[in-house]
């Protein structure tokens, strides 16, 4: 056991625009991750990928290249945001903590999980949005899709909602 605890863990943090995410992560630095260990944080964002148009849309309008192009970049500058965003708070709670970032193109249940087995990673620590079951029944709920498929322990935290606008607290 003494060998683990100086190789460190691996936890992967999925990280995304919403409040969540960022509690999550915060919560994670303050309370999963050792400050004195070799622990890695493993921050992973799924990029959805952009709607495929036909060439002309249903009411004639031809959806150009640039259009297209443009979509693309705009995913791109939200996830390169999203990550510095993600680094930033990592490095304000633990200074010299280890952070690997990871953007993917897909589903985020799918991200989440082929990521989580591909690394071997030791916990996945997930944000929960709260919805209710209605909602959950039409979006589906990525943390209880990855709870029931990855095969490390996955913690989900779930923000107070005392916390909800203030995800350093």
């Amino acid at each position: 056991m003494a060998g683990d605890e100086a190789k460190g863990r691996k936890i992967l943090v999925a990280v995304d625009e919403g409040e969540e995410s960022a509690y999550a992560l915060s919560w994670c630095l303050k309370n999963v991750v050792d400050q004195n260990s070799n622990d890695t944080l493993v921050l992973i964002y799924a990029k959805q990928a952009p709607p495929v148009y036909p060439a002309m849309d249903g009411t004639g309008y031809l959806f150009s290249s640039e259009i297209i192009a443009s979509m693309e970049r705009y995913g791109n500058a939200v996830a390169d945001s999203v990550m510095e965003k993600a680094t930033r708070l990592c490095k304000e709670v633990i200074h010299d903590v280890k952070v690997e970032t990871r953007v993917e193109n897909g589903d985020p249940r799918d991200v989440i999980c082929k990521t989580a087995e591909k690394l071997g990673v030791d916990m996945v620590v997930i944000g929960s949005h709260g919805y209710g079951i209605i909602k959950r029944a039409f979006l589906g709920s990525v943390s209880n899709h990855c709870a029931q498929n990855v095969k490390c322990p996955v913690l989900i935290v779930k923000m107070p909602k005392s916390a909800a606008h203030s995800p350093n607290e």
